[in-house]
């Protein structure tokens, strides 16, 4: 069932039938509240919220039905509202200075057919003249804002407009509005009696304004303090309208939209909320119209939207970092945008209108419809992730070999020791086979993941750094545990298929000594005289001296073609090593040389096939309320062979 047209849905085959649940419906519902239940100290006031009048309603499609809400304790959800759900200003939810109040914790019930709650105003002096209003008994009517999950069809068998109650539903915030729709939600001078069976709860008698002692002012100075209230109000009506031009001026700009569309709005008072809408219905209509243009394409539809989504995506990965990825004319559109402006957007884009719905309401309906805006947050997510993923400084990568595997088996890599020696073949004689001997060593992928949630919260705050900062950081991490991977590979001297510890004499790679010429000399040698498994030289050449960081500075001396080890000579002979620097070497005195992986096996970096590096996927979430983010590395490094590999003590 469609939650904005539940007459749209298919008509049970009996009245008060259930429909399935479906997704959950926002809606407001008038209520009121009483003057005379105000208390000056707490600054609060008892009001009745809602008594399940039917109320007429429009779908979106034109269609007219009637609206009830079910008061039954299991059909109402009061949870929200008890756990102080806010008190707005004519549903504004924009900003912080919307809410002018708070419904008091605990304080919400259904008692005799009606909701009855307390709210307690802010002591802002932005709010005094409300409260005030309230206290005069001039302001007194509550709009109530609710979502449905579930409808039931009550129509009656002789009567064509269809009539559904919502029988599971939940109140989420009230608000000060000036009509209501509910004609039985008043504020309360006095207890409300209980209806009588069958009946319903009536609207109050009208209370007068809560007295708060005689007046002993003269009629010259109760002249003055009206015409100062008055002056008052001229001017805060004056600046209030200020601040809503400016405002509209704002959006115009961010939005590139032209003095027109700000006179429009200013000369008929527009509510600035409602400009923001008209602006991005706006921006969303113009990029449908100029996407077939600069995308030079016939293909109507997807492409339109392609185009859209490609400058939204642009636009974000700016804000995020404005000097790694700059602005095209498509993107520049929809700079200044909040997250949930742009999310109403898209949804608009869609097809699927907006107007009236709350923040949450444009969060919770972006994220789980057919609107692009999940596939927009991935994409900035996924190239922020990779970014920080590239850019991190893998210190291995020179002496690894890379490779892919495709499944998570165990594998086993080989050993090549020397083909056989070539011997000389007599005039037809029969040429002798030989063999080739091997070694193996054994490893397995593993998988390595983590997930994170980001909720409608997120985008209501405008918190991007949600889908930038926080995938970035999984793929630093991701590259840092690749660095664990191999380096552990190095420093927990693992065993080899052979039996024997990657560093141990029998390998002929061990040695003592700082970093000299002596010393490293000795260690070149070792592994130029290491043999193959047939027992024939294989003359290694070592081409990386891997130290600590403490090491550095000397390991780049004894490497720089400027810079003389013996003065007995003018010849570096080490310049064909490249010094490597790790922090994961804790051991500050060992050093190692390492060959090139182009002539010896070394370690081994494997991937998952398809799927090299760090992976990002996204869903809607299941167990919260939004989007989740899941980072997964499947990867695994292993030591082929000791040959081309020496380590000294370093003393």
């Amino acid at each position: 069932m469609h939650p904005e047209n539940p007459a749209a849905a298919a008509a049970p085959e009996a009245p008060s039938r259930a429909q399935p649940s479906g997704p959950p419906m926002a809606g407001t519902r008038a209520a009121a509240f009483a003057p005379a239940s105000f208390d000056e100290k707490r600054l609060t006031v008892d009001l009745v919220w809602t008594t399940g009048a039917a109320v007429e309603r429009r779908s979106w499609d034109g269609e007219g039905w009637v609206e009830e809400l079910s008061l039954d304790e299991s059909a109402v959800d009061l949870s929200r509202l008890n756990a102080g759900a806010p008190l707005l200003n004519t549903h504004g939810s924009w900003e912080l200075r919307d809410q002018i109040g708070v419904v008091v914790d605990g304080s919400v019930s259904i008692d005799g057919g009606a909701g009855r709650a307390t709210v307690q105003f802010s002591r802002r002096e932005d709010v005094a003249g409300i409260v005030q209003d309230v206290r005069d008994g001039v302001v007194r009517n509550v709009s109530v804002g609710y979502s449905v999950q579930e409808w039931t069809d009550v129509t009656p068998p002789d009567q064509k407009k269809r009539v559904w109650r919502a029988t599971k539903w939940q109140p989420y915030e009230l608000s000060l509005v000036p009509v209501p729709a509910d004609p039985g939600a008043q504020t309360r001078a006095a207890p409300v009696p209980a209806p009588a069976d069958g009946e319903r709860t009536a609207t109050p008698a009208a209370s007068k304004p809560l007295q708060s002692g005689e007046s002993t002012m003269t009629e010259e100075e109760i002249r003055a303090a009206r015409e100062a209230a008055e002056k008052k109000a001229r001017e805060e009506a004056t600046a209030a309208e200020r601040a809503r031009t400016a405002e509209i001026r704002e959006i115009a700009r961010k939005a590139s939209l032209d003095d027109e569309f700000v006179r429009k709005h200013t000369d008929e008072g527009t509510a600035v909320d409602q400009v923001r809408a008209a602006a991005i219905d706006a921006v969303a209509a113009r990029s449908l119209k100029e996407a077939p243009e600069i995308r030079n394409t016939v293909t109507a539809g997807r492409d339109k939207r392609d185009f859209v989504r490609a400058g939204v995506e642009s636009a974000l990965l700016h804000r995020h970092s404005p000097s790694a990825y700059k602005l095209d004319d498509n993107a520049r559109q929809y700079v200044g945008f909040s997250l949930i402006e742009l999310a109403r957007m898209a949804c608009e884009v869609e097809g699927i209108r907006t107007s009236g719905m709350s923040k949450m309401a444009v969060a919770e309906r972006a994220l789980h419809s057919t609107s692009d805006f999940p596939l927009i947050l991935a994409n900035v997510a996924n190239k922020t992730l990779r970014a920080a993923y590239e850019a991190y400084n893998q210190t291995f990568r020179p002496f690894v070999r890379v490779v892919t595997l495709a499944d998570f088996k165990t594998v086993s890599r080989t050993q090549l020791g020397d083909a056989p020696q070539l011997l000389r073949v007599a005039e037809g004689a029969e040429i002798q086979r030989g063999t080739i001997g091997e070694a193996r060593e054994q490893y397995a992928l593993a998988t390595y993941a983590r997930v994170v949630a980001v909720t409608r919260q997120t985008l209501v705050n405008d918190d991007l750094d949600a889908f930038t900062r926080i995938p970035a950081m999984f793929g630093t991490m991701a590259a840092n545990l690749e660095s664990d991977l191999v380096y552990g590979q190095i420093t927990s001297n693992p065993t080899m298929g052979d039996g024997l510890a990657l560093f141990v004499a029998g390998h002929n790679n061990l040695g003592t000594g700082v970093i000299n010429v002596d010393n490293l000399g000795a260690g070149r040698a070792a592994m130029r005289k290491q043999v193959g498994l047939n027992g024939s030289p294989i003359n290694v050449s070592a081409r990386y001296l891997l130290v600590s960081p403490d090491r550095e500075t000397v390991a780049q001396q004894f490497t720089s073609s400027a810079y003389v080890p013996n003065q007995s000579s003018t010849i570096n002979p080490f310049t064909t090593l490249t010094p490597i620097a790790e922090p994961r070497l804790t051991n500050a005195a060992q050093w190692y040389l390492i060959g090139d992986p182009s002539q010896i096996d070394t370690i081994e970096l494997a991937y998952l096939e398809g799927q090299q590096g760090v992976y990002l996927e996204t869903r809607n979430g299941f167990d919260v309320d939004g989007v989740e983010i899941k980072a997964r590395l499947d990867a695994a490094a292993k030591v082929i062979d000791w040959r081309g590999f020496y380590r000294s003590s370093g003393a």
